[in-house]
């Protein structure tokens, strides 16, 4: 057994009875290579990583692999979701040498930890033209017991070069609401008009480009943006992208038409996914976006959350082993036919595209359920009406899930990060407003109750892992952004101030830890106190890759402060952060789609809205509902109390509230900039306002489909 038994990590627990003497990432690591002089094995993966296992078992369980590794390096093994500032540097400098990167990441280091050589997945012997992980380990080992001058020196330019580069990357520029239009029309160009979804393939959803598009297809009226947005949304909900029978959605598809993913199921894009499905229901009314939402609702619900506790789990892997090709989520036409009746089985076979010959390339016979044919195709071939189609399917669906139940499931990383578990809270709160439901909103107010408790210190600083016992990272960028975004969405929702004042709390810590005073904008992490000298190289992310950069939400985060508290510091750092990448941010397009969202904030006047009321009207709650069903993403809202003292608005609105006084039945007022509408107290007249107010596209992209 190695050292990591111990470890926190499920990744690296798996790890623990490999004949490789791994390290977790530590000084005592890089002591070991300087004192030994020898080069450091780093490999960078994840639980859910499917090729990390095939590397794992066929090299370093290896006996004659481990021993070549355990005599000529000290290897050091890194959890990806637990370090992504170890992931991102490295990451970086294997992709500027190879092209390429991705995980498992495999990375020859000097003892002071820069680059010699690294790759991602190799094959434990020569395999067509591909070196294997025994010929690499000899050949870096001798390298660097013959030329470690030479080697160290290397090393050393590389890293130079790339943080000079890095730094490059980043010019400040003048702010313009045109750079968002920038973004997306430069995404577009890659929009694939057939498939859906940008590029060709593989494919990865791009949740904040989706959000982006839909935000600004509101805002401005731009049908291009709303029908690229729901072309996309609407191919990946019928595709093997999405568990048909479960609701997840997939991390990203192999192929242009969305139909064979990779399986695991990560709980960040999950999270964003909802959110980004629930505002298109807003927006559209589209039943299909309402059966997404809830169905990854019902998925996170029953497989990725803590439902005692509060709290969201990191992952699911796609296999249960790493013999079977996504055997759990897929189907045999006799797997499908001993589960279904003899009558629903044709229906649903055809629907799902269940044939005998499936996608699947090491079982052919196995089939990725997808939307084969639309439900008003089956009405016209076999002459059911819709609602017998429809009730088939449903109880087809049903019987196959149950049957799936008893399969073995793949494994469920039940981790807790910080910053993914507010991805998910925005996204469950997003879904009760849109669904109109209080369930969502009350879970996720316990999750963020229990991150606050068990994932702050004394001293209200973050931890990225919440955990049971002990913590050992320090909350990142991404942290701090995400929580203070996901307290800011429970303020909008509840209206209460003790998640105002906690966003508040975490964005003034984030810009004493992680803010540049010089040059503007984040560093994603603290500047550690000695260490690896590669840590040492601050970065300040802005690409969305995969998750929304920090940059781009920190902006974003100031940006809203501002317009809920009128304290100026934080429009100052909001414009501080966006000018800092303004002459670049452009260049990154689906990339920079926080850059854009933030800019967006910052340049754009929000729609205020204000309730004013009592709680003993019972009109009062169904023009709240009002104001919530229109999908209008830029905006604030805040309820006033009856009597109670308009704080903290914007000029014009608050001195309309005072002039129009306390009428006795409850009454909403929004403005845009220093114009007001009128005043009103019914409910249908807020929606159409709220659709509509202020706005160049009068409200077109809203209706029902």
């Amino acid at each position: 057994m190695n050292r990591l038994n111990n470890s926190t990590s499920a990744y690296l627990r798996s790890a623990a009875d490999q004949p490789v003497g791994w390290y977790e990432w530590s000084d005592e690591a890089f002591a070991a290579a300087r004192e030994q002089n020898k080069p450091v094995l780093l490999d960078i993966g994840a639980v859910w990583c499917h090729w990390c296992h095939v590397i794992d078992r066929e090299s370093y369980e290896n006996q004659a692999i481990a021993e070549i590794i355990n005599r000529e390096f000290i290897p050091i093994k890194v959890d990806v979701d637990v370090r992504p500032d170890i992931d991102r540097r490295y990451q970086e400098v294997v992709q500027a040498m190879t092209g390429h990167g991705g995980w498992p990441l495999t990375v020859f280091l000097t003892p002071d930890g820069q680059v010699i050589y690294g790759g991602t997945y190799f094959p434990p012997e020569d395999r067509m033209g591909m070196p294997g992980m025994k010929t690499i380990l000899n050949r870096v080992a001798e390298v660097y017991r013959t030329q470690t001058k030479e080697v160290t020196a290397q090393a050393h330019r590389i890293h130079q070069e790339i943080a000079q580069f890095a730094a490059e990357q980043i010019e400040s520029g003048d702010l313009a609401i045109d750079l968002v239009s920038q973004i997306l029309d430069d995404s577009l160009k890659g929009f694939d008009p057939e498939q859906g979804g940008f590029g060709q393939a593989p494919k990865f959803p791009a949740p904040t480009l989706l959000e982006l598009l839909l935000r600004r297809a509101v805002v401005t009226g731009d049908k291009k943006y709303l029908d690229a947005a729901t072309r996309t949304l609407d191919a990946i909900a019928a595709g093997g992208i999405r568990d048909q029978l479960g609701g997840a959605i997939h991390r990203y598809s192999t192929d242009r038409s969305w139909r064979v993913p990779h399986f695991e199921v990560m709980l960040y894009l999950n999270g964003e996914l909802l959110k980004v499905y629930s505002l298109a229901y807003q927006i559209t009314g589209s039943k299909r976006y309402e059966e997404v939402v809830r169905g990854l609702l019902g998925y996170v619900k029953g497989t990725l959350s803590d439902q005692s506790r509060g709290g969201f789990y990191g992952s699911q892997d796609a296999d249960y082993s790493l013999e079977d090709d996504g055997d759990y989520w897929t189907w045999t036409v006799q797997e499908a036919k001993a589960a279904l009746t003899q009558e629903d089985f044709p229906v649903l076979a055809r629907y799902y595209g269940i044939e005998e010959q499936g996608e699947m390339r090491e079982n052919p016979a196995k089939n990725v359920l997808y939307e084969a044919v639309s439900k008003e195709r089956l009405v016209q071939e076999t002459g059911q009406s819709i609602e017998k189609i429809e009730a088939t399917i449903q109880r087809g669906r049903q019987a196959m899930l149950a049957a799936r139940e008893k399969r073995q499931r793949p494994f469920v990383d039940k981790t807790i990060y910080t910053n993914w578990n507010a991805l998910m809270v925005s996204g469950f709160l997003a879904a009760s407003v849109a669904l109109d439901e209080e369930e969502p909103k009350t879970f996720a107010l316990r999750t963020l109750n229990r991150i606050w408790k068990e994932g702050t210190d004394s001293h209200g600083r973050l931890y990225h892992v919440i955990q049971e016992e002990g913590h050992s990272v320090k909350g990142f960028l991404e942290d701090y952004a995400y929580l203070a975004n996901a307290f800011l969405d429970a303020f909008e929702v509840t209206q209460q101030p003790v998640y105002l004042e906690r966003a508040k709390s975490l964005a003034d810590r984030m810009v004493a830890l992680f803010g540049d005073n010089e040059k503007g904008g984040f560093f994603d992490g603290e500047l550690p106190e000695g260490g690896i000298a590669v840590l040492q190289t601050r970065r300040k992310p802005i690409q969305d890759a995969p998750t929304p950069a920090g940059n781009g939400i920190a902006a974003l985060v100031m940006s809203r402060l501002f317009h809920y508290t009128n304290e100026n510091i934080y429009s100052q750092v909001a414009a501080d952060t966006l000018r800092s990448y303004a002459k670049t941010a452009g260049e990154y397009a689906l990339f920079a789609a926080s850059f854009g969202i933030a800019l967006e904030s910052y340049a754009e006047e929000p729609l205020h809205v204000v309730l004013v009321g009592s709680d003993q009207d019972p009109k009062k709650g169904s023009l709240l509902k009002a104001v919530w069903a229109a999908g209008r993403p830029h905006k604030t809202v805040r309820v006033i109390s009856s009597g109670q003292a308009p704080g903290d608005l914007p000029e014009a609105l608050e001195v309309l509230v005072k002039n129009v006084g306390m009428r006795k039945e409850s009454t909403v007022f929004i403005c845009s900039g220093s114009s007001c509408a009128q005043p009103t107290s019914d409910p249908l007249q807020v929606k159409r306002l709220m659709e509509s107010f202020g706005l160049s596209g009068s409200g077109a992209v809203h209706g029902r489909r």
